[in-house]
């Protein structure tokens, strides 16, 4: 199992963050997606633009506040959970992502790759955000 974490303060308001993160038709601004099919209210999947699908089950969505949902994918499976706090009109994220390699080889690499994912997703959230 390997468990990544990110929080980081934006210097924009609450709703503008949470909007661009959990819109699911608006996912443009995302460099590592080639599209996101929604399958119902509660279920979507995410391909990659290295063809990987993930499909994402939501567990929680408590707007502005947080987002969590099971994923899972030829290559791992496991839990995101994302909280979003207003401070001073500005938002802080904290996201944290404990995922389960189902093969062998990527158990070595999953925690780095994690980290990789989720840097890459902030500097892209930053970039929408402007």
């Amino acid at each position: 199992m390997a468990v990544s974490n990110i929080k980081v303060l934006l210097q924009c308001d609450i709703n503008k963050v949470w909007n661009t993160v959990t819109s699911l038709e608006k996912y443009q601004w995302r460099s590592d997606l080639s599209k996101i099919e929604i399958l119902n209210e509660k279920q979507f999947i995410e391909y990659s633009k290295d063809g990987i699908a993930t499909t994402f089950t939501i567990t929680v969505f408590e707007p502005c506040r947080q987002w969590a949902f099971d994923i899972e994918n030829e290559n791992i499976q496991g839990h995101w959970i994302g909280t979003f706090t207003e401070k001073d009109g500005q938002t802080e994220i904290d996201f944290t992502e404990n995922v389960t390699a189902k093969k062998l080889v990527l158990k070595l690499f999953v925690k780095s790759f994690l980290k990789k994912q989720q840097k890459q997703y902030v500097l892209d959230l930053k970039k929408a955000l402007q």
